[in-house]
């Protein structure tokens, strides 16, 4: 197996997934296309209609391959089951018979504790067109079935293995509500970057007559504070923010970025610069320069 594969192997190896008589190699392939995508690897098949291997199945697996080059085949369901301590049943049928039905959430918990105390466990899941024969279900211990319209039940063999695929990932994370992926850290931005953009936000609607009748322009602020401070704006956001705001206030449709360096802008930039390190060279007379 490549090293590829090798990385992808679940870090706890997961019920056994195990199809009675699939038909279509593309069904199979995206059967373990779902395994993978939620940690599962273990496809077990019994009887396969178009035989095995099948290049529709790896086509539609869509580069699972360590779950496809780890099928293991059974004449019988009997035998596919035989090494197993815990097995559910899929169904969307009323069964007679006293097997408890469970849902694939508490399904997921259960077969998440059973694996971790080392038992090997295994979900079954029947042919495309019916499911599993009654004595099929016989052969598990207990029966799982989905919360499905009791009009429409019937789903396709690789939406339940995805749905029982996605329960035991589930039940495996620190809180059923993470997910593997998370936000990128970022740095929340201090009060004076923010105070800075609002000041500058200030200047540039001044130079705009925003503030009318001059006598309201107190209360005004007052709501751009309030509108401003409740997002709690990243650095990267008041970067953003800043930009666009320079963009407005210093240039025009007359005088766009790239036409000219206006003298409000350069003003602010010697104002940014008191330090004296800051010497802005002028722009050529017949092309200006642009440092917004």
């Amino acid at each position: 197996m490549a090293d590829q594969d090798r990385d992808m192997q679940p870090a706890h190896p997961g019920p056994a997934i195990i199809l009675v008589e699939p038909q279509l190699g593309e069904n199979i392939g995206m059967v373990a296309r779902a395994m993978a995508n939620f940690g599962l690897a273990e496809l077990r098949l019994v009887n396969p209609r178009d035989g095995w291997p099948n290049e529709k199945a790896r086509a539609a697996a869509s580069r699972a391959d360590h779950v496809i080059d780890g099928v293991a085949l059974f004449d019988d369901l009997r035998s596919a089951v035989a090494d197993l301590t815990f097995v559910y049943a899929t169904t969307a049928r009323e069964r007679d018979g006293f097997k408890p039905v469970r849902g694939p959430v508490e399904a997921g918990r259960t077969l998440r504790a059973r694996s971790t105390a080392g038992e090997r466990t295994g979900i079954m899941f029947g042919r495309e067109r019916f499911g599993l024969y009654n004595e099929e279900v016989a052969l598990a211990d207990e029966i799982v079935t989905f919360p499905v319209n009791p009009e429409f039940a019937s789903l396709n063999i690789a939406q339940a293995v995805l749905l029982m695929s996605y329960e035991w990932m589930k039940s495996g994370l620190e809180s059923e509500t993470d997910t593997a992926f998370s936000t990128p850290p970022v740095a929340p931005a201090e009060k004076n970057q923010l105070h800075g953009m609002i000041e500058h936000l200030e200047q540039a609607l001044d130079a705009r007559g925003y503030f009318r009748p001059s006598a309201k322009k107190p209360k005004m602020l007052d709501n751009l504070h309030a509108v401003l401070t409740r997002p709690g704006f990243t650095e990267a956001e008041i970067k953003v923010l800043r930009g666009v705001i320079s963009s407005l206030d210093y240039f025009s449709p007359r005088t766009p970025r790239g036409e000219g360096y206006p003298e409000r802008k350069a003003k602010a930039d010697r104002e940014a610069h008191e330090d004296g390190d800051y010497r802005r060279r002028p722009a050529p007379p017949d092309k200006a320069r642009d440092d917004g």
